[in-house]
């Protein structure tokens, strides 16, 4: 199984807390470092502001060498179809190939009010999400010297020369991820390399993880060529005192957190990783909610990353 850090920014980073962090996980040998795309903090006053999530990976992309970069996930009411994938294209140059796509419908109102972001009903959303796939992947996939137009009802696209191309190809790896049980799974058949189930127990892994690979067979695709992952809080210490002390930090309960997270001694995150894989999930996200503390993602590497399968 592969590790992954996932970090939150709007609670509160700067971008040189953020390249601390991406800098420890490509140290430590994580396989990736990802960051939420939100623009308003919760429940916490995100000092010193929202960074854009596209800006700090092209940033990350020529300050790291690496790890793997992207966005779990990126909202589709945020940006237009079309610059997105330039911006995609860019960073994955930029990069040289490291870069992966997040991408959803979009959930949280209050942000979009507090920027002035349109925020449809969630049908429409969802549409929006669905056309956004089409035209991304449309764009990063015409061939060389051909145009791309797509009929579409929100993003209609006329002659375009589909430019840039991203350096992987056929392009990036995309992630779809969530709860819905239809149309999440059905756009995550047909369009995503990865489908991502957050902060979600074993049992509901389970279920969730089957009807993905039933929407799969109904696609006409092999289950097993979507990746499946989850992403899961990290709250890991050597002893009972250190779990609590980081527990409290990110203002959790420990409980709750063994519970409903990833959180306890190396021996315990390595026995629940182990149950995870066996529902078949291949990655873990490990949510990082305080940047500060680089040891601990030490930590999880030096004791729980070399006893994972």
């Amino acid at each position: 199984m592969e590790l992954r850090i996932f970090t939150e920014p709007q609670q509160g980073a700067t971008y040189d807390d953020l390249l601390a962090v991406a800098r420890t996980a490509e140290e430590c040998g994580y396989g990736a470092f990802f960051r939420s795309d939100h623009y308003l903090a919760m429940n916490a006053a995100g000092l010193p502001g929202p960074t854009d999530a596209w800006i700090t990976l092209a940033g990350l992309a020529r300050d790291t060498s690496t790890i793997r970069l992207g966005t779990l996930v990126t909202s589709a009411t945020f940006r237009y179809p079309g610059p997105l994938a330039i911006s995609v294209a860019q960073v994955d140059a930029m990069s040289d190939g490291r870069v992966e796509l997040g991408i959803g419908a979009g959930w949280f109102a209050e942000e979009h009010a507090a920027y002035g972001i349109p925020f449809p009903a969630l049908g429409e959303r969802f549409d929006r999400l669905e056309e956004s796939l089409a035209v991304i992947t449309g764009l990063w996939t015409t061939p060389d010297g051909e145009q791309f137009n797509h009929d579409g009802v929100h993003y209609p696209i006329t002659d375009s020369p589909a430019l840039p191309k991203p350096r992987q190809r056929p392009h990036p790896p995309i992630v779809i991820g969530g709860m819905g049980k239809r149309r999440t799974p059905a756009l995550a058949a047909r369009y995503a390399d990865e489908f991502n189930l957050p902060f979600a127990d074993e049992a509901t892994t389970q279920a969730q993880f089957d009807v993905v690979r039933r929407a799969c067979e109904s696609a006409g695709r092999t289950p097993a060529s979507l990746a499946l992952s989850n992403a899961l809080v990290l709250c890991c210490g050597e002893n009972e005192a250190d779990i609590a002390r980081r527990a409290a930090v990110i203002g959790r309960d420990v409980d709750e957190l063994r519970a409903n997270g990833l959180a306890g001694t190396p021996q315990e995150l390595v026995d629940k990783l182990g149950r995870y894989a066996a529902l078949g999930s291949q990655r873990v996200y490990l949510q990082t909610l305080d940047l500060t503390d680089l040891e601990h993602l030490q930590l999880v590497a030096e004791q729980v990353m070399p006893k994972l399968g």
